[in-house]
C-alpha cells in the first residue's frame, strides 16, 4: 500500500529566519508572502495580537492560494499554510521591527540589562481534501546584556535591528547580547518547531512526513 504524498507546506512569511529554521529542520517550505497591514490589528495584550496577526496572515495567504487555482474552486491538492508572527513585550508593551535607527536606540535602552518576552503566534491552516485549523502561542524569556551607548550604537549602524521583533537577532550580530533564553530558542528566531509539531498534528501531517528525502 503506497502512502498519501505529504502536504505541501508554504510559509506565509517573509522572514530569511523563519524559511532557514525550517530549511534546517529538513522541510522544504514554499514561500507566499501576505499583504497585511499589521497596524490594522490590535488585541488586548501581546500574546493576542500575535495571534491575531498569525492567523491574518495565514488566512491572506490561504485565500490567495484558493482565488490562484486554475478553475477558481479551490487549492491543488494538499497543502499546509503557516503564520507567524513575533514581538517583544517589555513592561506590558509590544516591541515590534522599529525600522529606523533612532527608534532602534530607545528600544536598547529599554532592553538592555532586563528580561523581555518574546511571543510568536502561529496559525495552521490545511486546505484540500483534508481541511482544518489550528493555533498556538510560543513565549520565551529573552535576557539582554548591560550594553554600553557604544554597543548599542554600533549594533544599530550593523542594520541588523532595523528590520526584526524587538530589534535583537540571536542567530546573528546581535547574538552575543542575550545573555539568558528561557523556553523555546526557536521561537525567539520567530518560530517554534516544537509547538509547529503539535499544530501540524492536530490537522493529522505528522512532523516526519515533511521532511526531504535523503540525498535532496
Amino acid at each position: 500500500m503506497v502512502a498519501d504524498p505529504p502536504p505541501e507546506l508554504v510559509l506565509a512569511s517573509a522572514s530569511p529566519a523563519r524559511l532557514e529554521t525550517l530549511t534546517r529542520a529538513g522541510l522544504t517550505p514554499r514561500v507566499v508572502v501576505s499583504d497585511v497591514d499589521e497596524d490594522a490589528f490590535a488585541a488586548p495584550d501581546v500574546p493576542g495580537l500575535v495571534q491575531v496577526l498569525a492567523r491574518a496572515k495565514a488566512e491572506a495567504v490561504a485565500s490567495a492560494l484558493a482565488v490562484g487555482a486554475p478553475d477558481g474552486g479551490g487549492p491543488r491538492g494538499d497543502v499546509l499554510v503557516v503564520g507567524c508572527d513575533s514581538l517583544l513585550e517589555l513592561d506590558g508593551e509590544p516591541l515590534g521591527k522599529p525600522g529606523t535607527a533612532e527608534e532602534a536606540v530607545r528600544y536598547w535602552h529599554r532592553m538592555r540589562g532586563r528580561t523581555g518576552h518574546l511571543h510568536t503566534g502561529h496559525h495552521v491552516i490545511r486546505l484540500g481534501g483534508v481541511s482544518g485549523t489550528t493555533s498556538g502561542v510560543a513565549t520565551t524569556a529573552v535576557s539582554f546584556a548591560m550594553l554600553s551607548d557604544a554597543e548599542i550604537a554600533a549594533y544599530v549602524a550593523s542594520g541588523e535591528p532595523l528590520h526584526v521583533a524587538g530589534a535583537f537577532t540571536i542567530d546573528g550580530l546581535g547574538g552575543a547580547y542575550v545573555t539568558k533564553v528561557d523556553g523555546d530558542p526557536h521561537a525567539v528566531v520567530g518560530i517554534s518547531l516544537p509547538l509547529l509539531r503539535d499544530l501540524f498534528a492536530q490537522v493529522g501531517v505528522r512532523w516526519h512526513s515533511l521532511w526531504r528525502p535523503a540525498g535532496t
